[in-house]
């Protein structure tokens, strides 16, 4: 549901900034992509996975207790400080930042899926939205890093 709002958060935004400041449509709407949805989710990630490691597990439908959830944490608080970087940094920062977090989230969904073949993991941090947004939000950074 995060993913979601995140997702929302930056078209509110980028809408915003477009009509107030007349910029350029993708690179506007990419910026504010990079922003949210992998500047401060990777915060807000990083937060869940590092302080909250067994409500996070759980809802995935993994293992409480497990260190694998630091090392998560630790990835999304990288991605997410070089997403909110991406209001500073311009040009090719943008490109490293977005296959940064497109490798994460399409291995990511490749795990989950793997998850649901072998043990029919349905939960909804497995199964959910945040499956879907880790191959939506790929596409979309890629594709608009193309077209702006």
């Amino acid at each position: 549901m995060f993913t979601i709002v995140f997702l929302i958060l930056a078209i509110i935004g980028s809408i915003i900034h477009i009509l107030l400041l007349h910029t350029p449509i993708l690179s506007t709407a990419l910026l504010y992509l990079l922003i949210f949805c992998v500047g401060f989710q990777g915060v807000y990630g990083y937060l869940g996975h590092f302080f909250k490691s067994d409500e996070i597990a759980e809802y995935i439908g993994w293992p409480k207790g497990n260190l694998f959830q630091k090392e998560v944490a630790y990835t999304n608080l990288a991605l997410g400080v070089l997403g909110i970087l991406c209001i500073w940094v311009r040009g090719n920062f943008w490109l490293a930042t977005i296959i940064g977090q497109s490798i994460f989230l399409l291995g990511a969904a490749h795990v989950h899926i793997i998850d649901r073949i072998k043990t029919n993991n349905l939960h909804p941090g497995n199964a959910g939205p945040v499956f879907y947004m880790d191959i939506i939000m790929p596409v979309l950074l890629v594709s608009l890093w193309f077209l702006k």
